[in-house]
């Protein structure tokens, strides 16, 4: 009987989205050796917080985040974005500048990633091209995503988001409060219960058909 194959290592599951999301090569790998440290975020504890300086570029290996801030005048919070595993997570305006971020980073489920400050990946960024283009992907990576999210609140309803958010993030309803899914598609608890009511009777006419 043949036994099944390990499951991977979590360096080697960060080398597999490194090579898949900026190419790099073994040599490239080979050069941060050691550079990636392993750290374990308690369910509702944080990566980083609102008015402090972003120091690090995480890898999620397990687990899942949700980047949200809070209206100072009025103490509602807005999620931005959630990001599960295999995905980078940082708040990247604060890494670049290392000026205060305006946000909460917070994990929603007990998480494992590794992790690499910024002063290490500056060294990286100076000795290989391929760790250049690797900073190069992620902040064009964040950028899409910003502006996505902006075009979205714009020219999309809130069920289309919905419908969007669904595509992007399999299993969401299952991981996220739906409080915090509501808070990301801009609209209160009722009206995202009343799309979800709505898509359900959609489902339901169809099958009857």
């Amino acid at each position: 009987m043949t036994k099944p194959a390990p499951s991977p290592t979590p360096h080697e599951l960060l080398h597999r989205q490194l090579v898949d999301f900026a190419r790099l090569s073994e040599a490239d790998l080979h050069l941060a050796e050691g550079s990636w440290v392993s750290r374990r975020i308690a369910r509702h504890e944080f990566f980083n917080f609102r008015n402090s300086v972003c120091r690090y570029v995480g890898f999620i290996v397990r687990g899942l985040f949700r980047v949200y801030y809070v209206d100072p005048s009025t103490g509602q919070e807005h999620s931005l974005v959630f990001v599960p595993e295999g995905a980078f997570i940082t708040s990247l305006k604060s890494l670049l500048t290392q000026e205060a971020c305006p946000y909460y980073i917070e994990a929603l489920e007990d998480s494992e990633l590794l992790v690499i400050s910024v002063e290490r990946l500056q060294e990286l960024y100076a000795q290989a091209h391929g760790w250049e283009r690797f900073g190069r992907l992620l902040a064009e990576q964040y950028l899409i995503l910003q502006q996505s999210k902006a075009e979205s609140l714009l020219f999309e309803s809130a069920e289309q988001r919905y419908l969007g958010l669904l595509r992007q993030f399999p299993g969401v309803t299952a991981r996220v409060s739906l409080g915090h899914i509501a808070s990301y598609l801009g609209i209160k608890g009722p009206s995202l219960s009343r799309i979800r009511a709505r898509l359900s009777g959609k489902r339901g006419a169809r099958s009857d058909e």
